[in-house]
């Protein structure tokens, strides 16, 4: 590996440990309807697992509300057992035409545990960068003793390596502190 792929390499491994972290924090409820809610639910569909959104039309008619209308009304009960199977903590309300999910309030209690957790999950992002800042450092040592780098250039990756980890590490604080503010600010 030479110098430039594990730069590349490691830019673009931080990269995904960060939009990993946006799709997982775009999953947890902040006492407003989010489309995203949904993302993670399956549907029995002719006998397969579907995702929701490839048979219904997911919209948001007012803040706290959900509106999920099937394409074809005779999968409305399995959409219905979906999202009850995917545990989201919001029972569906099922019209006979529609599904309706209204997004209750959020109690103080419940935000600052919902904050927790956002804590911890970009905690789990950091790691991830971490260790491809390892991986990386270790590719670089790897390719100094084979004689790929002088002592010069290790030394020159090594610090480049380490300013995208921090670079990386203060977005996913970023992320984390704005995802904090949307839950506690509700």
């Amino acid at each position: 590996m030479n110098s430039n792929e594990i730069i590349s390499s490691s830019k673009d491994r931080m990269g995904k440990a960060e939009q990993a972290l946006k799709r997982e924090l775009s999953t947890i409820r902040a006492g407003h309807a989010n489309a995203s809610l949904l993302n993670n639910v399956k549907v029995s569909y002719y006998g397969a697992d579907t995702p929701l959104n490839q048979i219904a039309s997911i919209t948001i008619p007012e803040p706290r509300v959900i509106m999920v209308t099937p394409y074809d009304k005779s999968a409305l009960d399995n959409i219905e057992k979906g999202i009850l199977e995917a545990n989201i903590g919001i029972n569906p309300a099922n019209d006979g035409d529609n599904i309706r999910l209204v997004v209750p309030q959020l109690t103080e209690e419940r935000r600052k545990e919902i904050a927790k957790q956002v804590k911890a999950t970009g905690e789990q992002s950091k790691v991830a960068v971490r260790n491809v800042r390892r991986d990386s450092m270790d590719s670089v040592k790897k390719g100094n003793k084979n004689d790929d780098f002088t002592d010069d250039e290790a030394h020159r990756l090594e610090d480049e390596i380490q300013k995208i980890t921090d670079a990386s590490i203060k977005n996913v604080e970023q992320i984390v502190a704005d995802k904090e503010k949307e839950v506690m600010n509700g």
